[in-house]
């Protein structure tokens, strides 16, 4: 069987839709499925690479505006190989990949809609994209959702819930090694202080200003670190100066990849703190499930963060934007750190990249029989 991904990037390309694409393509190789990717790379031309057995079809990028690329090679590259696989799964939103399929002889083909995140912030051109969107879900033989809270809520999916199938994002513990002396320096730079570590693009729904505030209802027991950049630094800059919570907050800025397993290992907790459902499921979360990290998340209406999250299990989930929720709920789970020793487990049994690989590879054939 032969599965070609329309991803908006991929490889060396770091994103989270991204590496859902690269553990789905690598993992379903196992199981006799091949997979190809046709992706936006971002060079000046356009070309063709291998990766850890899966082809990429690398098209260069005409225009990007508003989170959208535009690649007249994407689409025409897609007309052309398209009669070469048996089932053409789109990761959405990707208004150019949903493009190329309309343009493509697709008649004949089995379409498998990923829903990872409604369109949320562009919602003038998501006036101007909605015809070719709904197309699609009409189109597609199945929309995969990430969790089934996002099935529910989302607008958009309403008129094809029974096209639906829930497959919770997964990740592979195989790509986090720890460094142990790396987690040792981060803790005694923190001089053992109980470290609250959160991660992200430092952007509008990430809330992140609501961490910074949780800050003034800790004691000096507590340390908070941010890593990430993004268009808000500034703002919380100055937030921790108004505060006066240098000696609480710190921002890392970009934290290499290499480096990431051992602040969560270093770590007693982590943060969440996102306020819109922009934030979809939270595959960050993940991460510090398997460091059997707790997670302190928010209950944001219409999205999976909070499913992904089980309360008083891998962690706590608290309303939005209630900064002093937060650092109760910091301090519940360092006073009873006991409560969530088998967040690993939980982990392991829902989340890893092999539970989502095998239901993929089962729709595939469900899907190739069935139709």
């Amino acid at each position: 069987m032969k599965i070609l991904h329309l991803s908006k990037y991929y490889k060396p390309y770091s994103g989270g839709i991204e590496q859902v694409v690269a553990d789905i393509s690598e993992g379903c190789l196992s199981k006799g499925i091949t997979s190809s990717v046709l992706a936006v790379n971002h060079s000046a031309d356009s070309y063709d690479y291998d990766i850890n057995g899966v082809h990429v079809y690398g098209c260069k990028s005409d225009y990007h505006y508003a989170s959208a690329d535009i690649s007249i090679a994407y689409i025409l590259k897609l007309r052309k190989i398209i009669n070469n696989f048996d089932v053409i799964h789109v990761h959405l939103p990707n208004p150019l990949a949903n493009l190329a399929l309309f343009c493509a002889n697709h008649k004949n083909k089995k379409i498998v809609v990923h829903w990872h995140s409604d369109i949320v912030k562009q919602k003038k051109l998501k006036v101007l994209y909605k015809p070719l969107q709904q197309w699609l879900l009409k189109r597609a033989h199945v929309i995969i959702t990430t969790s089934p809270v996002y099935g529910e809520c989302s607008e958009d999916l309403s008129a094809f819930k029974d096209k639906i199938r829930v497959i919770p994002i997964g990740i592979n513990s195989e790509n986090y090694p720890v460094n142990p002396t790396l987690v040792e320096e981060i803790k005694q730079r923190y001089q053992n202080k109980k470290i609250i570590f959160s991660l992200g693009r430092l952007v509008y729904y990430k809330g992140f200003e609501y961490l910074v505030e949780s800050a003034k209802f800790l004691s000096d027991d507590y340390i908070v670190l941010i890593g990430g950049n993004g268009e808000e630094k500034q703002k919380l800059i100055d937030l921790i100066s108004k505060y006066q919570l240098e000696n609480k907050v710190k921002l890392l800025g970009f934290v290499k990849d290499e480096e990431l397993p051992s602040y969560f290992e270093a770590s007693d907790i982590f943060c969440l703190p996102s306020i819109e459902k922009s934030e979809a499921f939270g595959v960050v979360q993940l991460e510090a499930f398997l460091f059997n990290v707790p997670v302190v998340s928010c209950d944001i209406k219409g999205s999976g963060v909070g499913w992904v999250n089980k309360n008083n299990v891998s962690g706590i989930v608290v309303p939005p934007k209630q900064p002093q929720a937060l650092a109760e709920a910091f301090q519940s789970i360092t006073a009873q750190p006991g409560n969530f020793g088998e967040v690993n487990k939980y982990f392991t049994e829902n989340f890893h990249s092999r539970v989502m690989v095998e239901s993929t590879a089962k729709l595939y054939r469900d899907i190739t029989t069935e139709f």
